[in-house]
């Protein structure tokens, strides 16, 4: 069954209907977004999620030693690295990863390889902010992917209408979402539900 992230949560009833819909990963925006949450405010929701769904913080171009400093406060099972990281960088922080490639073509696909995390989340280039901006990308670039599909993360655009079809043809191992679970800007707990729902073959459109 395909796992589901939920990113960019910052109120304990987004988060509280997260996990009763049965999501897999929590994410927390650490990096400049509208999105953004301070420490403080998701060391509190960390403290009603279940061991069972794993806490992902999200980075852009982050010193080292602040990422490991939030991980341990918050206490995050991955580190969304969603910047211009090298794989040195993560290696050096040493934390569970998740690196976020933005396709615009073959050539990003390809660059996902030279690599080595724990998952690929593959996403749809940012407009103002990394990531988040409700656009997909053409998923079947992902066939030229060299990375086996049970590290794949499936993100761009995805909400409630389409991620079936995303699951049906790209077969990832994950799909995440952000701005397709909100409505005028701000998380929905039926949308979340939903999708999960839905990215789970538990709801049928």
């Amino acid at each position: 069954m395909t796992k589901v992230k939920i990113c960019g949560l910052k109120e304990i009833e987004h988060v509280e209907a997260a996990v009763k819909a049965g999501a897999d990963f929590i994410g927390f925006m650490f990096a400049p977004s509208k999105r953004r949450i301070t420490v403080e405010e998701a060391a509190e929701l960390a403290k009603v999620i279940p061991s069972t769904v794993k806490k992902v913080g999200v980075f852009v171009n982050e010193q080292n030693d602040v990422i490991r400093q939030i991980a341990d406060q918050v206490g995050l099972d991955y580190i969304q690295y969603h910047g211009d990281e090298t794989q040195e960088q993560i290696q050096e922080i040493g934390l569970p990863a998740i690196k976020v490639i933005s396709i615009r073509g073959e050539e990003d696909v390809k660059r996902a390889a030279t690599y080595n995390v724990d998952y690929y989340l593959f996403d749809a280039p940012g407009t103002d902010f990394r990531g988040g901006s409700g656009e997909s990308f053409d998923w079947m670039l992902l066939d030229k992917v060299n990375i086996p599909m049970d590290k794949v993360i499936l993100a761009g655009g995805l909400n409630e209408e389409n991620v079936g079809l995303a699951i049906m043809l790209v077969e990832p191992f994950a799909v995440d979402v952000s701005s397709g679970v909100e409505v005028d800007g701000r998380k929905s707990s039926t949308a979340i539900t939903n999708f999960i729902e839905i990215a789970k073959g538990e709801l049928i459109l």
